[in-house]
């Protein structure tokens, strides 16, 4: 999860634990426990694999839109963000030209920042480019399982040797947005790395 959306948790278990008790019993790494929004996005989607290249080009779109904002901002304006891009369909978004950038500059349900804008129309045709699709180039970025799960925040690193790449190469590629960090938000966000604590529900009885 992105230092924002960490930040934004206000829960009181945290300094001790990081994690949180939420209303259904069950304990969830401490972000999720600030909103509604953030415990379903922690149990039905965060640290889960996503290996299809317009499911990992909207989430990178949307860890590019974030910087700056709170994660909790862009989770309540995905669907509108979803309309807006034609569900991240790459081959669409490829498409999009300076109308479309207009048009989007005036959705009130989206972020309207052009630099953010102009970079998702960009990364859409880096991606339609790339040979063996997104996925294949994100994926071969993924490090290997931990040998133990982290315990607590402090264990989360912020990049990784493996982010750091893999911005690398994106930005030798073409694509905008894309530093070390939201690189490695994005890893943990699609699977590539599984950072529930150890005590998390979701991370409970799962192999590593």
């Amino acid at each position: 999860m992105t230092d924002a959306a960490m930040t934004d948790a206000a829960v009181t278990d945290a300094a001790v634990t990081d994690l949180v008790t939420g209303p259904d019993g069950r304990a969830r790494c401490a972000w999720a426990g600030s909103a509604l929004d953030y415990m379903a996005y922690h149990d039905d989607e965060w640290g889960r694999p996503v290996r299809d290249d317009d499911g990992l080009y909207e989430r990178l779109t949307l860890e590019a839109f974030q910087s700056g904002l709170s994660w909790l901002t862009i989770l309540r304006k995905r669907p509108a963000f979803r309309a807006a891009f034609k569900d991240f369909v790459i081959t669409e978004v490829a498409r999009f030209d300076e109308s479309d950038v207009a048009r989007l500059l005036a959705d009130p349900g989206i972020v309207r920042n052009r630099a953010k804008i102009e970079a998702a129309l960009h990364n859409a045709r880096a991606a339609a480019d790339l040979p063996a699709g997104l996925a294949t180039l994100l994926w071969s970025y993924a490090p290997p399982p931990r040998a133990q799960r982290p315990r607590s925040f402090a264990d989360v690193p912020a990049i990784t040797p493996e982010s750091t790449a893999m911005a690398k190469e994106l930005k030798k590629r073409g694509f905008r947005f894309v530093g070390p960090t939201t690189a490695y938000a994005l890893m943990q966000a699609t699977g590539m790395v599984d950072d529930h604590l150890a005590d998390c529900h979701v991370a409970c009885g799962q192999p590593r």
